[in-house]
């Protein structure tokens, strides 16, 4: 199960240094456990490009941030992870809530954030997996620590 404490303790794991944020929807019950973790800095941005902006001034300081995020400012955020990710080459890591997966794939909801997230993912060409209720904060470091090996940008959808 991804909680906050287990997802803490896997970012500590892997070295993250920072975590830059909008806490919105699921993420945002991770508040405490994120601003409790030794090591870890919090930094709450006010858009999602700006996120993404303060991630790439971390890793150009030698920082390891992780960039948390909901779906609907991933779309919001495009211009700024297309200069920082393709232009520039960072190993941005990004995790996103994906608002109303679950309940989409049930056919009960009428939000759209679940259907464009993916193909958004794929227009910008971040890698990325969907994790879901089943997965643990161990795969969400594995990803983490794949991308940070191949020196590249990486994400992960977690199904809300």
């Amino acid at each position: 199960m991804l909680d906050g404490p287990s997802v803490a303790a896997a970012l500590q794991e892997c070295g993250v240094t920072h975590v830059v944020w909008i806490p919105d929807s699921h993420l945002g019950a991770w508040d405490a456990a994120l601003s409790h973790a030794p090591g870890i800095t919090l930094i709450r941005a006010c858009r999602e490009g700006e996120a993404i902006a303060i991630a790439a001034g971390l890793i150009l300081g030698g920082r390891k941030p992780v960039v948390m995020i909901q779906c609907t400012g991933l779309f919001e955020a495009g211009d700024s992870l297309r200069n920082f990710v393709h232009d520039m080459k960072l190993p941005l890591f990004l995790i996103v809530g994906l608002r109303s997966h679950m309940a989409a794939q049930k056919g009960k909801v009428a939000d759209t954030c679940p259907q464009f997230s993916e193909p958004i993912m794929q227009t910008w060409k971040v890698p990325y997996v969907l994790l879901e209720p089943r997965h643990v904060a161990a795969d969400l470091a594995a990803e983490y620590r794949e991308a940070q090996a191949e020196k590249r940008a990486g994400a992960v959808l977690l199904a809300e």
